[in-house]
């Protein structure tokens, strides 16, 4: 239990150094795609000119919206740069006490070395943390192959990774070895290769083989990641759906004896979604198999639904749910999050939280958090 109640603001202090995906409910309510935005082909991290235009005149609330100020992320014809910084203040109820922390401060550059090949680099100031590829899209319709240092596509990549979904509340993970999220955690990519595979307008099929970079802490290689996703709309509908796979080794350390276990694990999961003019609901759920010890089955789920009040203000719930053991009743971890996303001015943003945990017996451990965001 006093690990249970320690938990969240360990969490809070150490662990939020969020990269900047995209978020998927933009794609959805516009019908559009990750890569319309990004220079990633499966969204996130550095904006592309039209990624730039939509930060600048169509997201925030207040925006220089007419031609008197143009603006671009290109330094030449080939060049472009970019960067994310995003700081908060936090408090904990168990504690009773507040904190301030750098997040994430990321440059980003980008070099078209012809029409269809990209190279991009990411170098994180506040974390230390290099990432860089090269994209070619020279396969039949505008598929591509990536080649480098990245973040394997799997589930729905929200830009938040408290969500359990992606790396929990990992602020106890390397320390005591007690699980609280999948592996997708913001220090998690691989070096290897992935292939992107367009096969109609609204089906897209990723497949990527790589060595976890940070030196096996979590995985060994190699490992094997695929997703498949479909993006139909219906008129004013978007619609988001699709599965994910997961082939690795985890490592782990036995909280009794102490031992390094190496398992291998299998992930499933599936994941949905809707947009509908301001509305938008996300889903997704995540099976693993042999992940925090043998013969264990884990899962993981996330649901998500937004609003836009007006332009430049989004109200935001989230649960959350991490059930370490399916077969044992009551150790789950699950939060609720209710807050808003506020963009008062092109490329700022400001994001309100209030954090309900959920256990039992009932603990007095949640939090408010007020990030900061300002990206180019």
């Amino acid at each position: 239990m006093i690990m249970k109640k320690y938990f969240l603001f360990s969490a809070f202090i150490i662990l939020p150094v969020m990269q900047s995906y995209c978020l998927p409910r933009f794609a959805l309510r516009y019908n559009d795609k990750c890569s319309s935005c990004h220079y990633n082909p499966t969204g996130g991290e550095m904006r592309t000119e039209g990624g730039v235009m939509f930060g600048k005149n169509i997201l925030s609330m207040i925006s220089p919206r007419d031609q008197d100020f143009p603006i671009s992320p290109k330094i030449s014809n080939n060049l472009s740069i970019g960067f994310d910084y995003r700081t908060q203040f936090l408090y904990s109820q168990e504690k009773n006490r507040t904190d301030f922390q750098d997040m994430t401060g990321s440059i980003y550059l980008n070099a078209a070395i012809s029409e269809k090949i990209n190279v991009f680099s990411r170098y994180d100031l506040v974390n230390s943390l290099w990432e860089g590829y090269g994209v070619a899209r020279i396969l039949p319709n505008d598929s591509y192959i990536k080649v480098g240092s990245f973040s394997p596509n799997f589930g729905i990549h929200l830009d938040d990774h408290t969500a359990y979904t992606r790396g929990g509340d990992f602020g106890l993970l390397f320390s005591t070895g007690t699980i609280q999220g999948l592996i997708y955690n913001p220090y998690y990519l691989e070096n290897g290769v992935e292939i992107g595979a367009n096969i109609s307008d609204i089906t897209l099929l990723t497949a990527s083989v790589g060595r976890n970079k940070a030196n096996g802490i979590l995985t060994t290689d190699p490992n094997f990641t695929a997703r498949l996703q479909f993006t139909p709309s219906i008129g004013k509908l978007g619609l988001l759906f699709g599965g994910s796979y997961l082939s690795t080794k985890t490592k782990f350390s036995d909280p009794v004896s102490g031992n390094r276990l190496v398992l291998p694990t299998q992930l499933y999961g599936g994941f949905a979604g809707l947009g509908f003019e301001k509305f938008t609901l996300m889903g997704e759920y995540d099976i693993a198999d042999t992940y925090i010890s043998n013969n264990t089955k884990s899962s993981a789920l996330m649901i998500e639904a937004s609003y836009q009040l007006i332009v430049g203000l989004e109200a935001v719930v989230r649960y959350d749910r991490f059930d370490p053991n399916l077969d044992v009743v009551n150790d789950e971890h699950s939060h609720v999050i209710v807050g808003f996303e506020f963009f008062p001015y092109s490329f700022v943003e400001i994001r309100p939280q209030y954090r309900f945990n959920i256990e039992n017996p009932e603990v007095k451990n949640d939090a408010f958090v007020l990030q900061f965001h300002f990206w180019y």
